[in-house]
């Protein structure tokens, strides 16, 4: 039982994937907490799928996938922004145009390089994929929304709450919620070689949602999130590693939802 274990720790790819699900699960679980509280799930799900084609121009093209992802993140919240700056389209409708628009440049070009297969751990998540530049981008980017996050925690807490009264008192949150998105496009980045573009949202959403049925205030939520981010992604990390067939994306993301519906089941909070 005991060697269970032990052998995964024995690979040195796999104590990369280990720390690189520490760090990630940190980040994700204290922004989850602004994503669930400001209701922003739709926009991060954008966010983190429209990476898409910034990785497949960066594979194409031959420069590092880090900054084409997130180019094409930054390009998507920008596009947001501009859209739903016109009274004619809503958020809702501005977020719809450029998930769909940016996914299917995607698709397109993935399809043009005819290599389906080599987007597979892209798309899905892979332990094998994190070599040593993820690690240190994962801890860079870490980094910056630890550091961003301490400095801003009140005002982002005070506009989540009541974005009327932090605009009185003059907190700027429009500014706030674009450094926010700016911050998860970061994060989202940062995570898609352990859990795949596909399925990034759920480690920001599922692990918090988790949180805000155990966490009685918004600190609670965090560290509930962030405690089960990283239990579960080393739980996903042992099944992908003895069930090599199952991306580690899709292993983490079911090992999410084994805490979620304890919580949903076990709890009297709605």
């Amino acid at each position: 039982m005991i060697d269970f274990f032990i052998q995964p720790l024995r690979e040195d790819f796999f104590l990369r994937a280990l720390v690189a699900i520490l760090l990630s699960s940190t980040t994700a679980g204290c922004l989850g907490a602004y994503i669930i509280l400001r209701r922003m799930a739709f926009i991060s799900n954008a966010l983190t799928h429209s990476i898409l084609p910034g990785v497949a121009a960066a594979i194409l093209l031959g420069f590092s996938l880090y900054w084409g992802a997130l180019g094409a993140a930054l390009i998507t919240a920008t596009g947001i922004a501009w859209l739903s700056s016109k009274k004619e389209i809503s958020e809702d409708s501005a977020i719809g145009i450029m998930l769909s628009f940016m996914f299917a440049v995607g698709v397109g070009l993935i399809s043009l390089s005819h290599a389906w297969r080599d987007f597979t751990s892209l798309l899905f998540g892979s332990i094998l994929a994190v070599d040593k530049n993820d690690l240190w981008i994962i801890s860079l980017t870490t980094a910056i929304i630890l550091l961003s996050l301490r400095l801003l925690h009140k005002e982002l807490e005070l506009a989540s709450f009541d974005e009327e009264y932090a605009q009185l008192i003059g907190a700027k949150p429009a500014l706030l919620r674009v450094i926010l998105l700016m911050l998860i496009a970061l994060a989202a980045v940062a995570s898609v070689r352990l859990v795949g573009a596909l399925l990034t949202t759920a480690l920001f959403i599922i692990p918090s949602a988790t949180g805000v049925l155990l966490g009685k205030n918004l600190v609670q939520v965090m560290c509930w999130g962030i405690g089960v981010a990283i239990l579960s992604g080393i739980a996903g990390l042992y099944l992908s590693f003895y069930f090599a067939e199952l991306p580690s994306g899709a292993a983490i993301v079911i090992c999410y939802m084994i805490p979620y519906l304890a919580a949903r089941l076990f709890t009297r909070r709605v």
